[in-house]
């Protein structure tokens, strides 16, 4: 199960509307996955009269969103002042949950998010030694094409809910950390980033821990620990020293896994399916098809032959 750190609890809010005000019979598409420090969203609605939602300040963390559709439209209400926002396909924002919200929301939407808690973001401010303490300027429908791309690579997680591999989200969630320090608080990227690599015993000892975990269960922080360096480093080194990132080095290792059992069992594809750690076998075929350009049962015959 992902783990979670640094979020207080919501059992306070009344069951029919979701943590960030919106009426959940109004919710079309309401899926949540939660990480180290982070939780994953996706919030969709046809109603083009959603009308407006309000939601108390607290102390959360930040909110980071992409729009998947057009059309949708929000006034907010500022202390003084109103603004209005049109949000196009990929517009990103990025919001502060200490500030109180409140907005009319027109138009239907369907947005993927990322909350990233205050203690997450602590820690990543820690590692890097940034002075900034977890404080990031709020934006509303920016275009932020690299943003907009980071975030909608949490859709697959998301669809896999509780079986998501959490070195990915681990990895996904370091990674907009990182860049929104870098883009949204005016920190400097570290200097030495670019010739960041592993020392050949940092990465013996990296691939001993995700050979000993293989289902993708040792988080980043713990990998990166043991090798004594930061996780937006580690993961920066890991791929600058083999090509990959780390959940793609195990994904990899899982794939290689599955075709030395097509070749030489006789197991069926859903019991090597689970013994190489996917979820189903659905999820099995479409990983192995992306990553070896031919379905199981295909690979197995022409291995064969």
């Amino acid at each position: 199960m992902l783990r979670e750190i640094g979020f207080p609890s919501t059992s306070r809010l009344k069951p029919e509307i979701d943590v960030f005000g919106c009426p959940m019979k109004k919710l079309g598409k309401n899926q949540e996955l939660r990480g180290t420090g982070i939780k994953l969203f996706r919030k969709g609605s046809d109603d083009p009269q959603l009308g407006q939602i309000a939601t108390d300040g607290d102390n959360r963390g930040f909110l980071i969103g992409v729009s998947q559709s057009r059309g949708h439209r929000r006034r907010l209400f500022h202390a003084n002042h109103t603004t209005s926002h049109d949000f196009a396909e990929n517009s990103v924002y990025l919001r502060n949950l200490a500030d109180p919200y409140r907005a009319d929301l027109q138009g239907s939407f369907d947005f993927l998010l990322m909350e990233l808690s205050r203690t997450f973001l602590l820690e990543l401010a820690e590692e890097h030694g940034w002075r900034n303490r977890g404080e990031l300027s709020p934006a509303f429908e920016r275009s932020d094409p690299a943003l907009s791309s980071l975030l909608r690579a949490a859709q697959p997680a998301l669809e896999k809910g509780s079986n998501a591999n959490p070195l990915f989200v681990d990895q996904l969630g370091i990674a907009v950390g990182i860049y929104l320090y870098e883009r949204y608080s005016g920190v400097a990227p570290s200097p030495d980033r670019g010739r960041a690599l592993l020392s050949t015993a940092q990465m013996a000892l990296a691939i001993d821990l995700l050979r000993a975990h293989p289902g993708g269960k040792m988080s980043i922080a713990e990998l990166a620990s043991a090798c004594g360096l930061s996780r937006g480093y580690f993961i920066h080194a890991f791929k600058s020293t083999t090509g990959v990132t780390p959940h793609q080095w195990m994904l990899s290792r899982r794939i290689e896994q599955a075709q030395e059992l097509l070749r030489n069992s006789e197991q069926p594809l859903a019991e090597i399916a689970l013994i190489c750690g996917f979820a189903d076998q659905s999820h099995f075929t479409r990983v192995f098809s992306r990553m070896s350009g031919a379905s199981p049962g295909s690979w197995r015959r022409t291995a064969r032959n």
